[in-house]
């Protein structure tokens, strides 16, 4: 058994930490109100609160130009996506006027979640990662799917276009502090062999369908992977 007080001034709370009983016992120390939060949190720094922008300077430039991976999230009425998007350094370009991105969408397994959610409900959210740098880079705005054969050639690698190109108008940018990438210790752990147990697609596909061999699925994988990246 468990008990302890909520923080809010509410009733003590006793449960169970095993099972259904110790969740339904948590709901009586929900936050249910954004005013609560501020006995919880102390207020950030006036610096905190001063670092975002409208548009991405000359500091959110070199970052994103350094970026060979993002995150982009979305949303509409079937749900919520996050889509990893990532190639060379660079593939994600910003306008002369710090004011749009421009992001290629590159092959992928076709289910295009979030291409769906932004025809549908433009505003998206995305963070920018650096392999090394524990710092990240935020940009929110309203984004649109464009078929513009001219921007699709801008983003052609070895003669191949991206099918569509993400334009985002910016509306929030700022750098995000490194905490979780220090806490995580992201790239040293990255930087070993693959860790044991972690399951592969291969793993993932032999569970959703008894009988498929994972380990020849991995290498089948492997083998057309290079001739489909673009």
């Amino acid at each position: 058994m468990f008990q302890f007080a909520t923080p809010f001034g509410g009733a003590r709370v006793t449960g169970t930490a095993k099972g259904t009983q110790g969740m339904e016992g948590l709901e009586n120390t929900t936050v249910t109100a954004v005013d609560q939060l501020a006995t919880l949190y102390a207020r950030p720094s006036e610096r905190v609160l001063r670092k975002e922008i409208d548009h991405v300077d000359a500091m959110g430039r070199a970052f994103i130009a350094a970026s060979p991976f993002l995150i982009l999230a979305t949303g509409s009425s079937h749900g919520l996506d996050c889509s990893p998007k990532g190639d060379k350094p660079g593939f994600v370009q910003v306008e002369d006027d710090g004011r749009t991105l421009l992001i290629p969408d590159r092959r992928g397994n076709n289910r295009i979640d979030s291409i769906k959610n932004v025809v549908e409900d433009p505003r998206v959210a995305l963070i920018f990662l650096v392999p090394g740098a524990n710092e990240t880079y935020r940009v929110s705005g309203r984004a649109r799917v464009s078929v513009d054969p001219v921007l699709k050639r801008r983003f052609a690698v070895d003669g191949k276009e991206p099918t569509t190109v993400i334009v985002v108008a910016i509306e929030q940018a700022f750098q995000h502090c490194p905490k979780a990438l220090v806490r995580s210790d992201l790239w040293k752990a990255g930087k070993g062999d693959r860790p044991k147990g972690v399951p592969t697609l291969g793993d993932f596909a032999a569970a959703r369908t008894p009988g498929t061999d994972s380990s020849a699925y991995d290498a089948d994988y492997a083998r057309r992977m290079p001739s489909e990246l673009y």
